[in-house]
Protein backbone atom coordinates (compact mmCIF):
# COMPACT_ATOMS: atom_id res chain seq x y z
CA UNK A 1 0.00 0.00 0.00
CA UNK A 2 1.58 2.99 -0.95
CA UNK A 3 0.26 6.48 0.74
CA UNK A 4 0.78 9.47 -0.66
CA UNK A 5 1.26 12.87 0.54
CA UNK A 6 0.35 16.68 0.00
CA UNK A 7 3.68 16.96 -0.95
CA UNK A 8 3.66 14.50 -3.91
CA UNK A 9 0.09 15.79 -4.89
CA UNK A 10 2.12 19.54 -5.14
CA UNK A 11 4.33 17.98 -7.79
CA UNK A 12 2.13 16.45 -9.85
CA UNK A 13 0.18 19.27 -10.43
CA UNK A 14 3.61 21.28 -10.83
CA UNK A 15 4.49 18.79 -13.60
CA UNK A 16 0.77 18.77 -15.46
CA UNK A 17 1.25 22.51 -14.98
CA UNK A 18 4.54 22.80 -17.02
CA UNK A 19 3.41 19.82 -19.33
CA UNK A 20 -0.07 21.90 -20.41
CA UNK A 21 0.54 25.70 -19.28
CA UNK A 22 1.00 26.73 -23.41
CA UNK A 23 -2.28 24.54 -24.08
CA UNK A 24 -5.42 26.37 -24.49
CA UNK A 25 -8.64 24.76 -22.87
CA UNK A 26 -12.13 25.67 -22.80
CA UNK A 27 -11.27 24.93 -18.50
CA UNK A 28 -10.51 21.62 -16.90
CA UNK A 29 -13.45 19.43 -15.29
CA UNK A 30 -12.44 16.38 -12.40
CA UNK A 31 -13.93 13.56 -12.24
CA UNK A 32 -15.49 12.63 -9.13
CA UNK A 33 -14.47 12.21 -6.35
CA UNK A 34 -10.52 11.88 -7.06
CA UNK A 35 -10.28 14.03 -9.58
CA UNK A 36 -11.82 17.17 -8.08
CA UNK A 37 -9.23 17.80 -5.82
CA UNK A 38 -6.91 17.42 -8.75
CA UNK A 39 -8.94 19.57 -10.95
CA UNK A 40 -9.58 22.38 -8.48
CA UNK A 41 -5.44 22.77 -8.33
CA UNK A 42 -4.86 22.73 -11.83
CA UNK A 43 -7.71 25.39 -12.69
CA UNK A 44 -5.77 27.98 -10.29
CA UNK A 45 -1.87 26.94 -11.82
CA UNK A 46 -3.35 26.84 -15.22
CA UNK A 47 -5.77 30.02 -15.00
CA UNK A 48 -8.86 28.06 -15.89
CA UNK A 49 -12.29 27.56 -14.99
CA UNK A 50 -13.63 24.76 -13.28
CA UNK A 51 -15.98 22.97 -15.19
CA UNK A 52 -19.26 20.65 -13.26
CA UNK A 53 -19.21 19.02 -16.52
CA UNK A 54 -16.52 17.86 -19.38
CA UNK A 55 -17.19 19.75 -22.72
CA UNK A 56 -15.16 19.64 -25.55
CA UNK A 57 -11.70 21.22 -25.75
CA UNK A 58 -11.33 20.78 -22.09
CA UNK A 59 -8.94 19.30 -19.62
CA UNK A 60 -9.93 16.11 -18.03
CA UNK A 61 -8.48 14.98 -15.23
CA UNK A 62 -8.77 11.96 -12.60
CA UNK A 63 -6.38 10.65 -9.82
CA UNK A 64 -5.76 7.31 -11.19
CA UNK A 65 -6.54 5.17 -14.11
CA UNK A 66 -6.59 1.50 -13.37
CA UNK A 67 -9.44 0.08 -15.91
CA UNK A 68 -9.85 2.85 -17.72
CA UNK A 69 -13.59 2.37 -17.56
CA UNK A 70 -13.91 5.53 -16.28
CA UNK A 71 -11.91 7.81 -18.16
CA UNK A 72 -13.09 5.93 -21.56
CA UNK A 73 -16.97 6.44 -20.63
CA UNK A 74 -16.04 10.34 -20.57
CA UNK A 75 -13.85 10.14 -24.15
CA UNK A 76 -16.88 8.67 -25.64
CA UNK A 77 -18.48 12.05 -25.39
CA UNK A 78 -16.65 14.60 -25.51
CA UNK A 79 -13.19 15.71 -27.58
CA UNK A 80 -10.61 16.86 -24.52
CA UNK A 81 -7.53 15.88 -23.36
CA UNK A 82 -6.85 13.43 -20.53
CA UNK A 83 -4.60 13.72 -17.62
CA UNK A 84 -4.25 11.22 -14.26
CA UNK A 85 -2.14 11.72 -11.60
CA UNK A 86 -1.03 7.99 -11.59
CA UNK A 87 -1.91 5.60 -14.20
CA UNK A 88 -1.69 2.19 -13.05
CA UNK A 89 -1.02 1.02 -17.38
CA UNK A 90 1.47 2.75 -19.59
CA UNK A 91 -0.46 5.99 -20.96
CA UNK A 92 -2.06 5.62 -24.50
CA UNK A 93 -4.66 7.88 -25.80
CA UNK A 94 -3.93 9.52 -21.79
CA UNK A 95 -1.33 11.16 -19.97
CA UNK A 96 0.32 10.81 -16.59
CA UNK A 97 2.09 12.34 -13.93
CA UNK A 98 3.22 8.98 -12.84
CA UNK A 99 2.88 5.37 -14.29
CA UNK A 100 2.98 2.55 -11.47
CA UNK A 101 2.51 -0.97 -10.70
CA UNK A 102 -1.03 -2.34 -11.34
CA UNK A 103 -0.60 -4.28 -8.16
CA UNK A 104 0.19 -1.06 -6.15
CA UNK A 105 -3.41 0.06 -3.75
CA UNK A 106 -2.77 3.73 -3.61
CA UNK A 107 -3.77 6.01 -0.73
CA UNK A 108 -4.74 9.67 -1.63
CA UNK A 109 -3.85 12.52 0.88
CA UNK A 110 -7.72 13.08 0.94
CA UNK A 111 -8.08 9.62 1.72
CA UNK A 112 -8.68 7.94 5.25
CA UNK A 113 -5.78 5.92 5.94
CA UNK A 114 -7.85 3.46 8.32
CA UNK A 115 -9.91 2.69 5.71
CA UNK A 116 -7.90 2.00 3.19
CA UNK A 117 -6.97 -1.79 4.00
CA UNK A 118 -11.48 -2.30 3.65
CA UNK A 119 -11.56 -0.33 0.51
CA UNK A 120 -8.51 -2.60 -0.91
CA UNK A 121 -9.93 -5.53 0.05
CA UNK A 122 -13.60 -5.12 -1.55
CA UNK A 123 -12.14 -3.81 -4.45
CA UNK A 124 -9.84 -6.86 -4.97
CA UNK A 125 -13.16 -8.64 -4.62
CA UNK A 126 -15.46 -6.97 -6.54
CA UNK A 127 -12.81 -7.89 -9.18
CA UNK A 128 -11.99 -11.57 -8.69
CA UNK A 129 -12.89 -14.14 -10.85
CA UNK A 130 -14.19 -16.97 -8.63
CA UNK A 131 -17.08 -18.78 -9.89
Amino acid sequence: MQQLTWIQFDWAVETITARYVSHSFSGVYGVPRGGVCLAAALSHSLTLPWLSEPKDGCLVVDDVYETGQTLSSIRDQVDATFVVWMSKVPPEWWNAAITTSPDEWLVFPWEKVAFAAEDEARYRASRSKTP
